[in-house]
């Protein structure tokens, strides 16, 4: 397995898609939910009282359930593509999940989410995807700003952004507030087209201008982990 994972990365590096890039920051962490939906945390600051953002559901809240096992806290989760929704309406998820109907972008409004070409999964992307530009759909979205001020929140102390590449654009935005999520966690998609490799590299040096230290990359290169400096 982690044969073809290097085999995998290999090719997307040459081409272009990928990159290698190691923490800069130490701290203790671990790691929170499945094989594919779980995060490394570092779980020493968090507590009951923490407000999590959870951006990007998808059918996998193996993270958010394990987070409100461990600490009892609530967790704001966004998700607005239909399937996600409907999956999450399905099952039985204790009462401190509480999902907001709405992505993150760096606007107030609705934008275009592109479906998967694959049909049984569900993630969908504003970004380019021209083999399922004919079934796009338009659903709202937010500023981080904003859904903090509609929730009544001073502080975010941990924020998941699995959001299928308008992570770029809501890094970019960040930079114009004074908003710092104590804990910053993103799933960069470099390995999309339209994306490349610079565009993350360029983003991870643009957040630790903001003063976040990364602490953890998995083993895929896509999902990185940072803390702020100032916690």
């Amino acid at each position: 397995m982690m044969g073809l994972r290097a085999a995998r990365r290999a090719i997307r590096y040459l081409a272009g898609h990928d990159f290698f890039v190691s923490p800069d920051y130490k701290c203790a962490y671990e790691r929170f939910g499945s094989g594919y939906g779980g995060w490394d945390v570092a779980g020493g600051i968090l507590d009951k009282e923490s407000i999590v953002y959870s951006f990007g559901v998808g059918e996998d809240a193996s993270f958010d359930i394990g987070l409100m096992h461990r600490f009892g806290m609530d967790v704001h989760a966004f998700d607005p593509t239909p399937k996600s929704i409907a999956w999450v309406r399905g099952q039985a998820f204790p009462v401190q999940f509480k999902l907001h109907e709405y992505g993150l972008a760096d606007f107030d409004g609705d934008i275009l989410f592109k479906p998967p070409e694959n049909p049984s999964h569900v993630s969908h992307t504003i970004l380019e995807r021209p083999q399922t530009d004919a079934q796009s759909v338009s659903l709202p979205v937010k500023r981080l700003s904003t859904i903090m001020r509609e929730l009544g929140h001073k502080r975010i102390d941990l924020m998941k952004m699995d959001i299928e590449g308008a992570e770029y654009c809501v890094i970019e935005d960040l930079g114009r507030t004074d908003v710092r999520p104590k804990q910053l966690l993103v799933e960069f998609h470099h390995r999309f087209p339209a994306v490349g490799a610079q565009k993350s590299l360029d983003a991870i040096a643009k957040l630790k201008a903001l003063g976040y230290g990364l602490f953890s990359v998995s083993p895929t290169g896509e999902e990185y982990s940072f803390l702020h400096k100032l916690v």
